[in-house]
């Protein structure tokens, strides 16, 4: 009985279904072997020799396996269809050897499907190959070239950038996309452009818009008319002639459907019309995946199978009626550079069943495989046939020229099931229907109207856009983009708002770092060009050990030149490299390094230790004059001014409002070499910190505030403002580490709060170890195959789903009252696959449906490792910056 491995549980439930008793499938569970995060797991000394390790999570995994194989000596490895899967089966063949698991006689095969449906995996165990070796050797020139980049430059970035994390080898390539964007807006300035518009009747009383489009003869161009006065005078020579229809022109056109999904396609898509980012879109499609419903969803290829393209042809007919369906199928050109990517399209395994016909009740996945199903009917159906009719109307001097434009659909072909999306509003003024008109007749004026524009910056980046653009470039590969995407937010380098990607301080430094010491690495025709060679390898045309010498010699080199910077020169560079943004050119024509405050110190950079950057004054202390980092003009008008705020005068001293380090705060009097920490006290956070009066100030100095002593024990009552809010405290003196500390509920308690209420909230404090059960956000019901409540709770670091020992992170895209039960269940046995807790139950069950009850035995001793330490490999991503090598496991779940 052979040993079928795949990489995740889902996936070895359904392939097991399929082939029965006769086969024994195993999972995985992600890549089984990675580089330790240390340096030498790389040695370019010794001809790139990589050192593997197999990850403590997945010892027991490659157990099972073993033990699997001593009973059945057949070992066929089935894991995904593409390089990451490739690898993934030469590290299982490499692991298992080490072991001596497999034998000089043990058969071993490799075997790839397209999708998990009963026919495409039979096929597939009727034609087994051996691993792709060049394949894996592309993934090893990948996985090197990213430690070697991760490894050795993010060192470089800590020491001589404070806050900065660490920089990778797609991944700062792709935030410099959009560093760029965010800087090509700041430097964007309006221009002032305008356009008139005419309201027109027939003379059957039919009214239909038209636009000035020529003026005195000439053709307007879009900044012909540049202002208000101009518009008007273009009205008016409107209005004073007479206007009649020149020409009506009505041209046939066409409209033809988009190509089938590949994976960045699909990342757009579900971007646009979903607001989905990549990381969610590509986890709800490998469950569709895994559940049968759709064909691999990393993939390059546009191609679709001619089985399927003659199931589409039908089903269309079928649904839509024969005029739906053209003469000849549609034929996409494959955009891949070689045959390792050269995959089929994104597309339903059964093109019958649409998304109401599954059984699926998790919201995410009916309506990516909607949006799916749709494509692919789509891409094989009609063209729409259009008529768009042109309408040229002037006077009869020929001085004033209009245009009215519009669209009629004659048949809707594709457009009756799917239209793709657009990533920014495009307003298309073809799409309306005029009235009839006839050359020659008068078109009477009803209304003319000037119309006010500016030009608009370019937009900032979704992940959808980003996406494409990095396809565009030939950056990363589609099982790399949503990995990179998560990363740099994650890193903190970009945060997204409203679904637009927008740098922070911290990605701005070091992309002006990288681009300064390492402009080449960071540049997108090296990185493009570096995917080819890549490429080359999968394809068997080059050594992939050639391509990482080539690499390292100058890599090795750059990174040798940057040992004798010093953090103060790296600065005052990247001020250099900045200053046209951050220090641009006034209206008065002065210095615009010239500090506002005092006069006399110099603007210039500088980092927090937080990793964020401001502009300060060199006079730094005598003058605390700050801005935000970027242009000037940037500040908050309701922030303190940086050089602080004199509120007023108490007992003799001035009393100062600032904003420092860790937020802002109030101050009794100056520093002085006899006091030189004088008495401060943070503003509360409800309070607005420009607003905070004298009186208010002097409240805030006086704390703490002394309740009185507790009626059973005598000890102090005191209330005070803290790191965390309004708080009591129970001890001897304000200062005291022990005795007890409750919150109060709003700041005004702290001057308000009389003993009898100070009593009865220290009271209603839980005692330690005590604490009253969180109350679920939402109760989903019992687990419904192991029992135990499954619920949703507010955690900490964000909601999460909880079951018995089990905790599994909500992913930030999903509401936590949107989860569903089903996929509540997903992500417990997704969390549980990687930490091992909550399988017990499970584990007798699949142990006793092997032949043995050694195998039994086996299982349970597996199971009951749960010691090992977890994610060993956890720095992993910091060190070496996390692109494609970093998602690997996560991916291949």
């Amino acid at each position: 009985m052979p040993v079928v491995v795949v990489e995740s549980p889902a996936k070895a439930k359904t392939i097991n279904k399929y082939l029965g008793p006769d086969y024994t499938v195993l999972a995985s569970y992600g890549h089984v072997r990675d580089l330790p995060p240390k340096d030498g797991s790389v040695d370019p000394e010794h001809d790139f020799d990589m050192l593997w390790e197999v990850g403590s999570d997945s010892k027991k995994h490659i157990k099972a396996i073993a033990d699997a194989l001593a009973d059945d000596n057949a070992l066929i490895l089935a894991t995904d269809p593409d390089r990451e899967g490739e690898a993934i089966s030469w590290h299982l063949q490499e692991a298992l050897t080490k072991r001596r698991s497999i034998k000089k006689d043990t058969p071993v095969s490799r075997v790839v499907f397209n999708a998990i449906t009963k026919d495409a995996v039979t096929q597939a165990m009727q034609n087994p190959r051996q691993v792709d070796m060049p394949l894996v050797e592309a993934y090893l020139a990948r996985r090197a070239l990213d430690y070697l980049v991760g490894f050795n430059l993010s060192p470089v970035l800590w020491r001589k950038l404070p806050g900065a994390k660490s920089a990778g080898r797609v991944q700062s390539v792709c935030l410099r996309l959009i560093v760029e964007r965010e800087m090509e807006i700041e430097a964007f300035r309006p221009r002032e452009y305008w356009s008139v518009k005419a309201i027109l009747t027939t003379p059957r009383g039919q009214e239909y818009e038209a636009r000035l489009v020529s003026l005195a003869g000439d053709k307007l161009d879009r900044f012909d008319i540049e202002n208000q006065t101009q518009a008007e005078l273009a009205v008016q020579a409107i209005n004073s002639r007479d206007l009649t229809i020149t020409s009506v022109e009505a041209k046939p056109a066409a409209r033809n459907p988009s190509a089938p999904f590949m994976t960045s396609t699909l990342q757009q898509e579900a971007s646009r019309k979903f607001g989905m980012g990549a990381r969610q879109t590509m986890s709800t499609a490998q469950r569709l995946y895994e559940a049968g419903y759709i064909t691999y969803m990393r993939t390059d290829g546009i191609d679709m199978a001619p089985e399927a393209v003659t199931a589409a042809r039908d089903e269309i007919a079928g649904r839509y009626g024969k005029e739906y369906v053209p003469d000849s199928p549609r034929v996409y050109k494959n955009k891949a550079k070689n045959a390792q990517e050269a995959h089929e399209c994104i597309r339903p395994t059964d093109m019958g069943r649409d998304a109401d016909s599954l059984k699926v009740t998790d919201q995410d996945q009916r309506r990516l495989y909607d949006l799916i199903w749709k494509r692919t009917l789509a891409c094989q159906m009609e063209s729409a046939r259009l008529e768009r009719t042109t309408v040229e109307v002037g006077s009869a001097d020929g001085q004033v020229g209009l245009r009215a434009t519009g669209q009629v659909v004659l048949f809707d072909g594709f457009l009756r099931v799917y239209e793709e999306g657009r990533d920014d509003a495009v307003t298309d003024d073809d799409d309306k229907r005029l009235p009839q008109v006839h050359e020659g007749e008068k078109a009477d004026k009803k209304t003319i109207t000037p119309e006010q524009h500016f030009t608009q910056p370019p937009p900032r980046y979704t992940e959808a856009t980003l996406v494409k653009r990095m396809e565009e470039l030939g950056i990363g590969r589609p099982s790399t983009y949503a990995s990179i995407v998560t990363t740099i937010q994650d890193r903190g380098y970009v945060r997204k708002d409203k679904n637009r990607l927008i740098p922070e301080d911290k990605g701005r430094l070091v992309i002006a770092f990288l681009e300064n010491y390492f402009r080449r690495y960071v540049g997108y025709d090296f990185t493009a060009g570096l995917e080819d060679e890549l490429d080359q390898v999968s394809a068997g045309d080059a050594d992939y050990k050639d391509v990482l010498q080539k690499f390292w010699q100058d890599f090795s080199a750059a990174i040798e030149e940057t040992a004798d910077l010093r953090i103060t020169e790296v600065l005052e560079k990247i001020n250099e490299v900045l200053e046209p943004h951050l220090f641009p050119p006034n209206e008065e024509g002065t210095d615009p390094r010239l500090c506002p405050n005092c006069g006399q110190g110099r603007l210039s950079m500088r980092t927090a230790r937080s990793g964020g950057a401001f502009i300060g004054c060199s006079n730094y202390p005598e003058c605390r004059y700050t801005r935000p980092f970027g242009p000037p003009g940037q500040e908050d008008p309701s922030d303190i001014p940086p050089e602080g705020k004199v509120l007023g005068e108490d007992a003799g001293d001035k009393i100062y409002a600032f904003k420092g380090r860790f937020g802002p705060y109030v101050q009794r009097g100056e520093a002085t070499d006899e006091q030189p920490k004088p008495p401060r006290q943070s503003i509360p956070k409800p309070w607005p910190p420009n607003e905070v009066t004298l009186e208010q100030a002097v409240k805030l100095l006086a704390l703490p505030r002394e309740i009185g002593p507790h009626p059973e024990d005598g000890v102090m009552i005191w209330s005070n403002i803290g790191r965390y809010g309004p708080y009591l405290k129970h001890a001897d003196s304000i200062s005291f580490k022990g005795g007890t500390n409750a919150n109060l509920e709003s700041v005004e308690d702290v001057w308000e709060i009389g003993m009898n209420r100070a009593v009865e909230v220290l009271a209603s404090k839980p005692k330690r170890g005590k604490a009253a059960a969180a109350t679920p956000l939402k109760e989903l019901g019992e687990h419904p195959e192991h029992g135990g409540p499954i619920n949703v709770m507010k955690g900490r670091y964000g909601p999460y789903v909880k079951w018995e020992k089990v905790n599994a992170t909500i992913p930030n895209e999903v509401e936590p009252e949107d989860v569903t039960i089903d996929f509540a269940v997903q992500l417990i046995d997704e969390r549980a696959a990687k930490t091992g807790k909550g399988k017990k139950k499970a584990a007798p069950k699949k142990a006793a449906a092997k032949k043995t009850t050694a195998k039994k035995t086996t299982a349970k001793k597996t199971a009951t490792k749960k010691a090992a330490p977890k994610k060993a490999a956890a720095p992993k991503s910091a060190k070496t910056g996390g692109d494609e090598s970093s998602s690997q496991a996560g991916e291949a779940e």
